[in-house]
């Protein structure tokens, strides 16, 4: 088995080769979509967005193991020092030239991309926020924002529960949950990528994350949370119809909003709040 540095050093390597081959990709269907056709070009946009946050989120949970930060430090210095002595010889003065010219030319290029994606994301956001604003305002709620710092989830439970509860219990109560409860969430846990199913042991690995990181949670967090609050927990999204988890519980629902487009990295959940001031509703849960 690898040690610690030398499994960092693997995987600094694949996510180099991996960001390569993705702008090479996004660099193909770039050229691919014709600037007149606004239609393919936001679908576009859209597209290239969603694969850069998802290779993000890969490269980031995929490190997040190694705590040791000056470990981790030494190694990308150390891949570093591996490409200078494998730089091959300087090339000649024109050729330097030619690739200067090709490189700001890249450069334009990408800078008008990439305004373009930026206006285009800025799009997206109001409409979906738009889309939101209608589906709560019609039940007499409003969106309240949560920071992005990747405890998002449980950051909007905490926030309409009516005791104090740390974001670390709530961590701690959803893993050791779906740990005692292993039966019920590992036929459900699966490569997002592949689709191949997971064994016990990632399943167990998974869950320490939860714990031990700020791993973003998804449905088999919030099912094993309905069943630790013992609640429903409703999450509103703007294109799909709202999601019920929890639905054996009785108790007034926790509501979480769904967001795609919400930052750079887009999937983010936020809380709600009552429109009118001073609305109150039924009690929320305890912890036990």
């Amino acid at each position: 088995m690898d040690d610690p540095k030398s499994e960092q050093q693997r995987i600094l390597r694949r996510h180099q080769r991996e960001k390569k081959e993705l702008q090479a990709q996004i660099q193909v269907l770039k050229n691919s979509v014709p600037k007149t056709d606004k239609t393919k070009r936001k679908q576009l946009l859209q597209d290239v967005a969603r694969m850069e946050a998802e290779m993000a989120q890969k490269h980031r949970q995929e490190l997040e193991k190694f705590q040791d930060d000056s470990s981790l430090e030494s190694v990308v210095e150390d891949l570093a020092k591996i490409n200078l002595e494998n730089r091959p010889p300087r090339p000649s003065r024109a050729h330097r030239k030619r690739e200067r010219m090709e490189s700001q030319e890249r450069e334009r290029q990408e800078s008008i991309f990439q305004a373009e994606m930026s206006e285009h994301l800025a799009g997206f956001k109001r409409e979906e926020e738009e889309k939101l604003a209608a589906i709560l305002g019609a039940r007499g709620l409003e969106m309240k924002a949560i920071p992005t710092d990747g405890h998002c989830m449980y950051r909007a439970i905490q926030d309409q529960l009516e005791f104090s509860v740390s974001v670390e219990t709530l961590r701690c109560r959803t893993a050791g949950y779906m740990k005692q409860h292993v039966d019920e969430f590992l036929p459900f846990f699966s490569n997002p990528e592949t689709g191949d199913s997971f064994g016990y042991d990632d399943f167990m690995i998974y869950c320490d994350n939860i714990v031990r990181t700020a791993a973003w949670g998804g449905q088999l967090e919030l099912r094993a949370l309905s069943h630790v609050l013992k609640t429903p927990i409703e999450v509103i999204q703007a294109d799909s119809p709202t999601l019920v988890i929890g639905e054996e519980y009785v108790k007034k629902p926790i509501i979480l909003v769904y967001l795609y487009h919400a930052n750079s990295l887009g999937e983010h959940y936020n809380s709600v709040t009552p429109l009118e001031a001073g609305a109150t509703g039924g009690a929320l849960p305890h912890l036990r």
